[in-house]
């Protein structure tokens, strides 16, 4: 419980991981809006290619001096002046066999067009590594007459593709900065709001104090009811007196000893025990009681003492007990709570509290170890905050828990504390 000095504050903890959240969500941003203007860019030179090549198949000039002997002279300056006008990579017009016509390269010309001529006068769209490198391309027929009379392929090479897509990328970059920044802004007035709260007090220490204010609350609530029910038995003992009946004040007086001294028996007996924790069994069965609830407690002697300080070992009996007083209280007849300390395997000391509730349903069975989740009503006092105390002050001893159904059982290991 002391102090941890040197250690970040809780307030400098929740800005830097909210701080690393936004961060990695702004890289995921900026990777999908890469991969969007990628695809994007991939998308458009496809469609531009198939637009492209349609159009000048359909055009007239091109599927009347196809058939002629002289067609590369006719053609290939009309090939170069549209890769000038629309920024394509190239255009080949060829012969239905694929001899080239027009190409950027006019040394290429009468060469076989490099790529795939498909067996039906169809369209093709393809990447294919040609004479300029790999390219986005797409292959069309011409016909004239209702016969093929060649082909015109239009691409546009990767490398074009890319340098359109570095220009998209100042925008993509852009919009991840932005939010970025945005996340940047939310953590610093988190980490404000959480300083007004908390101060400089390190994560550690504020997990001390909740644990510290969960002590106070589950002994307060149990020396309440011990305080409640022996005021009800001395008055009721007194006022038998004042009535002469003196047997009847005596019997009362000795039951209600009897059952104190067999619990405090059993607390007493265990040879290295928390007297905390003893004190706390003997008020929660004064609360048990009050609520018309069994209790029974089976305290091994030989069971050791945990590592937890007082403090946190009253918060995690405590709010178990808490827990398993309100599910037996909201169940049907019998109502019951039992409590078990004993030794386990290793010098660890097991603390198992059961109850006779209801059970955790399946579905919520992993959400009542977070924080926040209850199912209490809104406004029950501490909601959300106890099982998540508990399991955070249990590892971070490093313990375990694990709860379990029919009936419902939360099964504490702890490490002992050697002698």
């Amino acid at each position: 419980m002391a102090g941890r000095r040197g250690a970040a504050s809780a307030a400098s903890r929740v800005f830097l991981v909210l701080l690393t959240a936004v961060v990695a969500v702004g890289a995921v941003v900026a990777l999908v809006l890469v991969f969007e203007a990628q695809r994007a860019v991939r998308a458009e030179a496809e469609r531009v290619t198939q637009a492209l090549a349609e159009a000048i198949a359909g055009t007239d000039a091109v599927s009347q001096a196809l058939p002629d002997g002289d067609a590369s002279a006719r053609l290939q300056p009309y090939a170069e002046r549209v890769m000038d006008e629309t920024g394509v990579d190239f255009i080949t017009i060829m012969t239905p066999d694929g001899i080239r016509v027009t190409h950027r390269d006019r040394d290429e010309i009468g060469k076989h067009y490099l790529g795939t001529i498909p067996t039906e006068p169809e369209a093709l769209t393809e990447e294919f590594a040609g004479t300029l490198g790999p390219s986005v391309r797409t292959i069309v027929p011409v016909a004239a007459d209702g016969r093929l009379v060649g082909w015109v392929s239009v691409g546009v090479t990767v490398d074009s593709i890319a340098s359109t897509l570095v220009r998209r990328l100042p925008v993509a970059i852009a919009i991840a900065l932005a939010v970025v920044a945005a996340g940047f802004v939310g953590a610093l007035m988190a980490g404000r709001i959480t300083k007004r709260v908390t101060g400089d007090l390190p994560a550690g220490s504020v997990r001390d104090a909740v644990s510290s204010y969960e002590s106070v609350r589950t002994l307060g609530e149990a020396l309440r009811a011990q305080t409640h029910e022996h005021g009800n038995r001395m008055h009721t003992a007194v006022a038998l007196l004042e009535l002469g009946r003196t047997d009847e004040a005596i019997e009362i007086l000795t039951e209600t000893s009897r059952q104190s001294q067999a619990l405090v028996d059993q607390v007493t007996a265990r040879r290295d025990g928390d007297p905390t924790v003893g004190a706390l069994l003997l008020g929660k069965a004064a609360q048990a009681r009050e609520r018309g609830i069994e209790w029974l407690v089976a305290v091994d002697p030989a069971a050791p003492r945990s590592t937890l300080v007082p403090v946190d070992a009253v918060s995690v009996v405590g709010n178990l007990i808490d827990n398993a007083l309100d599910a037996a209280a909201s169940g049907d007849e019998p109502r019951w709570v039992r409590v078990e300390l004993s030794p386990a395997p290793g010098g660890a000391l097991l603390i198992v509290v059961a109850d006779s509730g209801a059970g955790i349903p399946d579905e919520i069975a992993e959400r009542v170890w977070q924080h926040g989740f209850s199912t209490k009503p809104a406004d029950a006092e501490g909601r959300g905050v106890g099982l998540a105390l508990v399991k955070s002050i249990v590892e971070d001893a490093g313990g375990s828990i694990e709860a379990s159904a029919s009936p419902t059982a939360f099964r504490v290991v702890l490490p002992g504390r050697r002698a």
